[in-house]
């Protein structure tokens, strides 16, 4: 289970102090996983395959070319995938539209702190330029963060380390004096993989022995992760 508090070892000891942090969106920053699962569900019911949950999980985190490999490997070449994405984003979309999208646990005052510190933040996701911006224009979001990196800006997505070097490129900070905030399997590996020390939130997945090797802590949600920013800060 993730920790309600942060482990002792991360307030003491040796650490590099914290210039600017990078986000994942969704699943950390928009409680937005669940419905994108319900919506792959709905797609797939609606073309008469069955998607169950369990499936539908295997692509949290996971760039869309990733997915669509997935949905290949799995349903066979025959399985209609361009319609398949285009219903499921429709879906998704009546679903945001029509008001259940929400923000998670400690992002406003996660925010604010970041605000009153002085520190450059960036989003690196693995959704498109098209739904991050929509999504984060309707929960409030869109002009809290100084560099949104998304899938379509960058040649390999998760779990490469590109998002999160370009994200660290664009705020001007190096990665060893970023934190990244993750909630995903394949995002914390790309933390990882770019030198960036990761803080995992989990939210429908939960972390495994190897992520929580990859990962400074596992935690429950966002506030737990604002005394760690405070004391890094004034390293």
């Amino acid at each position: 289970m993730p920790e309600c508090v942060l482990p002792d070892h991360l307030m003491t000891g040796d650490h590099e102090p914290v210039r600017g942090v990078i986000f994942d969106m969704d699943g950390l920053l928009l409680d937005s996983e669940t419905l994108a699962m319900d919506a792959l569900g709905l797609a797939g019911k609606e073309l008469a395959y069955d998607m169950p949950a369990s499936f539908c999980r295997r692509m949290i985190g996971v760039p869309a070319d990733g997915c669509r490999r997935l949905v290949r490997e799995t349903y066979g070449a025959d399985f209609p995938i361009d319609h398949f994405f285009e219903r499921q984003e429709v879906h998704l979309r009546h679903l945001v539209d029509t008001g259940q999208l929400a923000l998670k646990k400690g992002v406003i005052p996660l925010l604010d702190l970041l605000d009153r510190l002085g520190l450059p933040r960036a989003i690196a996701t693995s959704s498109s330029r098209f739904r991050t911006d929509h999504h984060l224009q309707l929960v409030g979001l869109l002009d809290r963060f100084d560099a949104i990196v998304t899938r379509d800006d960058v040649s390999a997505g998760k779990p490469s380390p590109e998002p999160y070097l370009t994200a660290a490129q664009k705020i001007g900070i190096p990665p060893e004096y970023c934190l990244a905030l993750e909630d995903s399997h394949s995002g914390a590996r790309a933390a990882h993989a770019a030198g960036i020390r990761v803080i995992v939130v989990p939210d429908l997945l939960e972390a495994t022995d190897e992520i929580r090797g990859k990962a400074l802590a596992v935690v429950e949600d966002l506030t737990v992760v604002r005394s760690y920013i405070e004391y890094a800060t004034a390293a």
